[in-house]
């Protein structure tokens, strides 16, 4: 058994819907269970829908719940007008899913008050929408497929917006169910994205989450491999929206997946990789837009030669440098630090020290007012804005020779404001200031990958 799951981009519109299910039919053989994403831009714009309607704005809302049920509508008549009967069917569910929505956003309009749990409902109907209407072209094209309600298996935490799954539940459930649905079948689907708490209350595991939902049922059903079907032709050596003639990697250990995936490589949902790893799964990132392509594969880290793989990067983040003489042989003070920013949620990324200062980073969309205030009751806190972060990850790269000579020879010319290197020797990131970015990155991959001999100028 293997888990396919199809990005946005793959199941944008008629053509590549149509191309995705010519991937799916291809792999029947594998028993494959197929994880879709919402349509392209689908979950934009039900955010756009909770936004009016908690703005009391009805007039907006019902022109984009229009558009919604429009683009679904149309979609299922282009994959099955030549199977009249199975079209029928499909409208009458595409309708009775937009009609429920229209009923959430339209009672949220009527109070101008939009909970969490609320929101969540809401903007989950992407991908209840587009795998209906794909279970629907499936069948049409002679796969006979089974649907799955995601809710029923990835169960989450209280948390409506941000799921925590509980690994224990769903691996007590995925596989039976699963097997239940694929009797007499060649393949199911299910959504990412969407879960349910124990009480059987909607939630999202967040923005990106249908990857982490792939891999989770992967882990649960002990799948051969998991498949992430994406618009690009795997892992590539930097952001290509950022740097010109980047690189293609053939293979990738899951260690440098997952600091690739939480320093900013958007490839893959930072959390996809943990339960893969349990269950030591490869996984394979690929390109549905080029389906012969080899794309990136994900295995285990003795396969995986040693050296650079890639240069990633924050955009935008903050530094919170930390200042107190108290900190001077004092134990707790780390402790006490570091459970402020637990207590109010904020998430730190580097980490520096010394002995009477310490550095941490934080992407700038966190709230930090509540964690500035506290940490200045105890210390000086200053906070630099408009700062970027950029690491170079790979496997074993601080033990290879000349390494940190090839990393910062490049950068002689900018400022550098924090350095940190992981414990795992995956990693060495640095800060610069956010408007040296673009031409560190640029000069860092030229460097490092389309022309290294330069560097023995230095």
């Amino acid at each position: 058994m293997i888990v396919m799951k199809f990005g946005g981009t793959s199941v944008a519109n008629f053509e590549a819907i149509t191309r995705t299910i010519s991937i799916i039919e291809s792999k029947l053989d594998s028993r494959p269970v197929v994880v879709v994403s919402a349509l392209s831009k689908v979950t934009d714009l039900l955010y756009k829908i909770s936004d009016a309607a908690a703005a009391r704005n009805q007039e907006e809302t019902s022109g984009l719940l229009s558009a919604l049920r429009s683009r679904h509508a149309g979609l299922a008549e282009e994959l099955l007008h030549e199977s009249p009967a199975l079209l029928e069917e499909a409208m009458v569910r595409v309708n009775a899913l937009c009609d429920e929505l229209d009923g959430i956003a339209n009672a949220v309009c009527a109070l101008g008050e939009l909970s969490d749990r609320n929101k969540a409902i809401i903007i989950s109907f992407g991908e209840r929408l587009s795998s209906t209407v794909i279970c629907f072209a499936m069948n049409a094209k002679g796969i006979r497929t089974n649907f799955i309600d995601a809710r029923k298996m990835m169960i989450t935490s209280d948390a409506y917006l941000k799921g925590e799954p509980v690994e224990e539940e769903i691996c007590a459930r995925v596989p039976a169910m699963v097997t239940e649905a694929y009797s007499g079948m060649d393949a199911v689907i299910t959504q990412g994205f969407i879960g349910s708490n124990l009480k059987g209350e909607q939630t999202v595991l967040g923005r990106g989450g249908s990857d982490y939902s792939a891999s989770l049922i992967g882990m649960a059903v002990g799948a051969q491999q998991i498949e992430i079907w994406t618009d690009v032709d795997g892992v590539r050596t930097a952001d290509p929206r950022k740097v010109e003639n980047t690189l293609c990697l053939e293979r990738i250990s899951f260690e440098e997946a997952a600091e690739m995936a939480h320093f900013g490589a958007k490839v893959l949902h930072p959390l996809t990789i943990e339960p893969a790893v349990k269950k030591c799964i490869p996984i394979y990132v690929l390109n549905s837009m080029n389906p012969s392509g080899k794309g990136t594969a994900i295995l285990r880290s003795e396969l995986i030669e040693d050296g650079v793989k890639s240069v990633s990067f924050k955009e935008n983040i903050r530094v919170i440098n930390i200042f107190s003489m108290k900190m001077i042989n004092t134990s707790g003070f780390l402790r006490r630090v570091f459970e402020i920013f637990s207590e109010n949620k904020v998430s730190v990324d580097l980490i520096s020290t010394s002995e009477a200062n310490i550095s941490v980073t934080v992407d700038s969309s966190e709230k930090i007012d509540k964690v500035v205030e506290e940490l200045s009751s105890f210390a000086d806190v200053i906070v630099d804005e408009d700062k970027s972060q950029v690491s170079v990850i790979g496997k074993n790269i601080v033990r290879l020779n000349g390494m940190l000579k090839k990393t910062f020879t490049p950068l002689r010319r900018c400022n550098v404001y924090m350095i940190s290197q992981g414990a795992s020797f995956v990693n060495i990131s640095f800060v610069v200031d956010r408007e040296e970015l673009t031409d560190v990155v640029k000069e860092l991959h030229r460097h490092l990958f389309e022309h290294p001999e330069e560097l023995e100028a230095f």
